[in-house]
């Protein structure tokens, strides 16, 4: 049974070492996520984390307990796992919301995560589906935390990753209203072409959402929500829970 969901971004810095300096801004985020994911930890040590990777091609792609990664790829040797007692030697090609899912565990002290990613031009139906087969497929009354990672649109403001698109700013909203109304209909009706060409990778993951808490059948309530747009690119981070 899901205890829990949240909803938190991928970006590398929410690892210190790998952000040189100082960074407020990226020192806003990380708490934000850490605060999300000990919450989550409270409520589940067994935790299911859904994401994307341009590199799945039919999928999904499952990332087992068992996995550990660093992100060596990113600048430093920081090592994680996504279990306790996981494989000593990283995995170098793990990607990213695996090696994000992996650093979360370990900071919120969670037993383990196991990761599923998905292609990031899955249909919103298939998503949905998705989501609906992965409760069912829970195999144990013990309480399972879901993580959602993934980011918002990269078109944000000067600081743009990509071309600034005056369409980011709306099509976030949107998704921050959702993410604090803990309405899975809404998720559900993001536009996945629109997505893509504002760089919103998360969008896929948020439609995963829907799907679970469909199939569950609880009604549930945002507990804390926050938008941050510190560099060009979307930062969601929410809690939900049942009623």
């Amino acid at each position: 049974m899901i205890a829990r969901v949240a909803v938190v971004p991928q970006p590398p810095l929410l690892v210190p070492e790998l952000v040189a300096g100082v960074d407020p801004d990226a020192a806003r985020v990380r708490a934000e996520c850490l605060a999300a994911v000990t919450r989550l930890a409270d409520a589940a040590r067994r935790w299911v984390a859904v994401a994307v990777d341009p590199a799945v091609v039919d999928g999904p792609t499952v990332v087992g307990p068992h996995a550990a990664g660093t992100f060596r790829g990113y600048g430093v040797d920081v090592r994680v796992r996504l279990a306790a007692r996981a494989a000593a030697d990283p995995d170098p090609a793990l990607p990213l919301p695996a090696l994000i899912a992996g650093w979360l565990r370990g900071a919120a002290g969670a037993d383990e995560v196991r990761v599923w990613m998905v292609r990031p031009d899955l249909p919103a139906a298939d998503c949905r589906g998705l989501g609906e087969r992965l409760v069912a497929g829970l195999d144990t009354d013990e309480p399972v935390g879901l993580l959602v990672i993934g980011d918002g649109s990269h078109r944000h403001g000067d600081r743009a990753v990509g071309r600034p698109d005056e369409r980011a700013s709306g099509f976030d909203e949107r998704v921050s209203r959702a993410l604090a109304a803990a309405d899975p209909a809404a998720l559900l009706d993001l536009d996945p072409g629109l997505a893509e060409t504002l760089g919103a990778v998360g969008r896929a993951a948020w439609q995963i959402l829907s799907g679970v808490v469909a199939k569950d059948g609880r009604i549930w309530q945002c507990t804390h929500s926050r938008l941050m747009i510190p560099f060009g690119v979307a930062y969601h981070v929410a809690v939900w829970d049942p009623r």
